[in-house]
């Protein structure tokens, strides 16, 4: 493995345990209040709407100056992307109050051929909310299912303290995304939902590839100083985290910057989610873990009585 640090000590971060620990319990508090009181801005996917497919027969469809026309016009909310062929639209447009869907329709196609006289209308299809409330369920039921199988796994591989750490820990990773979207009021769609399951998978993987470094450490020490030990361990993983972090944060910076508005919601959350998810693998779910009473005896076996032996 690369080492990016050769350190002669290992670094003290379970020193700051309480304070990382209360700082996160602050953070999650901040982030229920927040999608409490002013819950987030859901995207058509979820609210419903009008969605409409526009072709631009021989000719590559101009993205940023169709949404510059819909902007000027009052539909600056509308959600406009590729859609097969460089040259296929598909435009997504919110309810609007007193407004049918083919009115809307007929609105936003009439703006774009001032534009472009050339400009075909291909479908118009009405996204009902009640498909929207669907999606929104089956997606917050997807996050409780990986979540309840992720601590099971963590339960068996290692030790339920771990699992409850681990939960913790990415808990406060999904709170803290969704307490920011819930913050600045951006927009929440399939994308970014999408990105908050990735989110999910990506903390748990750092958290354990500590935790395992941690259980090595109680097989092969007869260190009682349990902080010692998790500091070790942290300390070993340190480049391996910097270098994995580091890398899956350049490549989704360069979706954040380069990839477009389709993209953009999509490479924010996740650049986030990297952020808080490295955070929280190092500084978060080990203290946990500690003030549950994980001790170096829950990972040794004990000696297996032979038959017929004295007692």
């Amino acid at each position: 493995m690369i080492e990016l640090f050769h350190l002669k000590r290992d670094v003290p971060f379970m020193r700051w345990a309480r304070s990382t620990i209360y700082f996160s319990v602050a953070c999650i508090l901040g982030s229920i209040v927040l999608l409490a009181t002013k819950g987030l801005n859901l995207g058509v996917d979820f609210t419903g709407g009008t969605v409409m497919e526009i072709g631009y027969p021989g000719k590559h469809a101009d993205i940023p100056a169709i949404r510059e026309v819909l902007a000027r016009n009052g539909h600056a909310d509308a959600q406009v992307q590729n859609f097969g062929t460089a040259s296929e639209v598909l435009v997504r447009l919110p309810v609007k109050q007193g407004i049918t869907s083919a009115q809307l329709s007929e609105t936003v196609l009439t703006l774009l051929k001032t534009v472009d006289p050339a400009v075909q209308l291909r479908r118009v299809e009405f996204v009902g909310p009640q498909v929207g409330n669907e999606l929104l369920e089956d997606g917050s039921l997807a996050l409780l299912v990986v979540s309840i199988g992720i601590m099971l796994y963590l339960a068996m591989r290692f030790e339920w303290r771990f699992a409850v750490g681990a939960m913790f820990a990415t808990a406060h990773d999904i709170f803290i995304v969704l307490g920011v979207w819930s913050l600045f009021q951006w927009e929440f769609s399939l994308t970014v939902l999408a990105a908050v399951l990735a989110i999910l998978g990506y903390s748990v993987n750092d958290t354990v590839v500590v935790f395992d470094r941690i259980r090595e450490n109680f097989k092969k020490t007869r260190m009682t100083d349990i902080a010692a030990i998790m500091d070790n361990a942290k300390t070993a993983t340190l480049s391996r985290t910097v270098i994995t972090s580091g890398s899956t944060l350049l490549m989704v910076l360069a979706m954040l910057f380069l990839g477009g508005e389709v993209l953009y919601g999509f490479a924010l959350c996740l650049t986030i989610g990297i952020v808080v998810g490295t955070y929280s693998s190092v500084l978060v779910a080990s203290p946990i873990v500690m003030w549950l009473g994980v001790s170096r005896e829950d990972f040794i076996k004990p000696p297996k009585e032979e038959p017929g032996a004295m007692v």
